[in-house]
């Protein structure tokens, strides 16, 4: 018998949607038929492939009118932002672009006597766990290149998302996507921890928090099956004192705030050469103040709640707790602010990195920002972290960036941007913020596997 998943709404704590889980033998044969529809699915044409996915991306794109207040209703985005069709669409078709180059033989050399060259094959059966924060766009990152790639795909979503998987689904499926190829399925912890233990997926990719990852590659071990993380991060920002002032706060800021503050890449610490530090600090306080929290599904409000009440208790606690420690806050609690869900974003000066909220993921809308006084303390503090996912840099000066994103751990580095995904290049990280790497070339070579061919041709 499976189980209840339930989607409460950050709007007003209701119920907005439940499904009921698979339990392990139905799981079993969801994916045996999926596995059984792979062959059949890599043997047709690369363009073939190619245009189906392409057709289920753009029969998303026809429900965006439903879908974007779906996800202010399940994990509290503003309506006025319009969803995630344009980056969905972004990064399918680029993938869709870059797959022929990507996924054609590697030719190593060709003589009289011999043939050598390497395929791309298809892992087989890929699994997508994705998360809600940005659950149309995270997603496609996997699951449009691994369809493109030959392989077939079974998601399963994350429960405060629980219609996405089931959107795409509908839509790949209506756009001639065989259904047995790409499936979306609700599994808990433990029937999905079964399945990954039996080898049930040639490859797994896991987007969520460092105790998921943990828990993935457990399941997966001595299993001998590949599992690619994208966990989290602790962004950090760093404006030197050449830098655009105006620019970095508007972009930083946002990094900081959009999406009440609930991405991975989002900005989470910013580090200020001391010349600026007034100015950067009086301007983000003006962007902030000038926020409107509240319900977002009212065109007016720019910051809605965040996804869980229990995410936004993680955030205040960790104010409260730099506060005490001697931090100071500038923004004063706004009026929507109601202890639970709908929280006041939030800027934090006099913090120091023996504060949580300066150490911690606290994937809500909070940024702490300190002062520095040379390259070199800006590289320590912006290295003094568990996670590497993006590091933002700004400044005029192209190869003093370049010098110092050298020096960064991180697995992106973004000079005068931040919080963006360029499908062209690989999206990784590392240390805890995990392993391998999603789109751009490199993404289609984690989601097939080398097959070398050494032919010779004579014998004699």
């Amino acid at each position: 018998m499976g189980k209840t998943l339930n989607c409460i709404s950050p709007i007003d704590g209701s119920v907005y949607a439940s499904r009921e889980t698979l339990d392990l033998d139905a799981a079993r044969a969801e994916v045996v038929a999926v596995r059984t529809a792979q062959k059949a699915w890599a043997a047709r044409p690369l363009q073939e492939r190619i245009d189906l996915v392409m057709a289920g991306v753009a029969a998303i794109g026809e429900m965006n009118d439903e879908i974007v207040p779906e996800l202010a209703h399940t994990m509290g985005r503003p309506v006025r932002f319009g969803g995630e069709f344009g980056g969905f669409n972004e990064r399918a078709s680029h993938m869709a672009q870059i797959a022929a180059e990507s996924l054609a033989d590697i030719e190593v050399g060709e003589d009289a006597t011999f043939k050598r060259y390497i395929k791309r094959i298809p892992h087989g059966v890929v699994f997508v766990v994705a998360p809600w924060n940005y659950p149309y766009m995270t997603a496609i990152n996997t699951v449009a290149p691994a369809l493109i790639a030959g392989n077939s795909v079974v998601l399963k979503h994350a429960t405060q998302t629980l219609l996405v998987g089931e959107r795409m689904a509908k839509a790949f499926h209506a756009a001639g996507v065989p259904e047995d190829v790409f499936k979306n399925v609700f599994l808990d912890h433990d029937t999905t921890s079964a399945l990954i233990a039996e080898k049930a997926f040639d490859f797994v990719n896991f987007t969520g928090s460092v105790g998921g990852g943990q828990a993935m590659e457990r399941a997966a071990a001595g299993t001998f099956t590949g599992v690619g993380t994208e966990l989290g991060g602790k962004d950090p920002g760093y404006v030197m004192e050449d830098a655009d002032v105006d620019a970095a706060v508007d972009t930083l800021i946002d990094g900081a705030m959009f999406n009440s503050g609930q991405c991975c890449c989002g900005i989470e610490r910013i580090y200020v050469q001391e010349s600026l530090y007034d100015s950067f600090l009086e301007k983000a306080l003006a962007v902030v103040n000038g926020y409107k929290l509240g319900n977002p599904l009212e065109a007016e409000t720019t910051i809605g709640p965040m996804a869980n009440v229990r995410f936004a208790q993680e955030v205040r606690d960790q104010i409260a707790e730099a506060v005490e420690q001697g931090a100071v806050a500038h923004i004063a609690t706004m009026e929507a602010d109601d202890g639970g869900a709908y929280l006041t974003p939030q800027i934090l000066t006099n913090v120091t990195h023996e504060m949580r909220v300066m150490r911690d993921e606290s994937f809500g809308p909070v940024v702490g920002i300190m002062k520095v006084s040379s390259d070199e303390e800006a590289i320590k503090l912006m290295n003094d972290s568990e996670f590497g996912l993006t590091a933002s840099i700004w400044t005029k000066d192209l190869e003093r960036a370049q010098a110092v994103g050298d020096q960064i751990e991180t697995g992106t580095v973004f000079m005068n941007r931040a919080d963006y995904l360029d499908p062209a290049l690989c999206w990784t990280g590392c240390k805890n913020t995990g392993r391998g790497g999603g789109l751009s070339m490199i993404g289609y070579h984690n989601l097939t596997r080398p097959k070398s061919y050494h032919l010779k041709k004579v014998t004699g």
